[in-house]
């Protein structure tokens, strides 16, 4: 199934922190995420938004919505989950 990708303000806010080339390759798997759900993906407990995409040490969370993925938040994983 094909996705369309949205992003919250949040999420755009946080890319202006993090350097072109690794921004680069994290929208190379948000774009394959985006495709079926496919990468290292995993879905939370007990928190929200629902999903988090692994990419190195940054994690996307991002919640689905019928054919659409929201990212909320593009974060390093040691700011990610508080």
């Amino acid at each position: 199934m094909e996705y369309k990708v949205k992003f919250k303000p949040r999420a755009i806010k946080d890319c202006k922190s993090i350097d072109k080339k690794r921004l680069k390759s994290i929208f190379n798997k948000i774009e394959l995420l985006s495709n079926n759900l496919q990468g290292d993906v995993k879905k939370l407990t007990n928190f929200t938004p629902e999903y988090r995409l692994r990419i190195g040490d940054y994690r996307i969370l991002f919640e689905t919505e019928k054919d659409e993925i929201i990212i909320y938040r593009i974060m390093h994983r040691k700011k990610a989950y508080k």
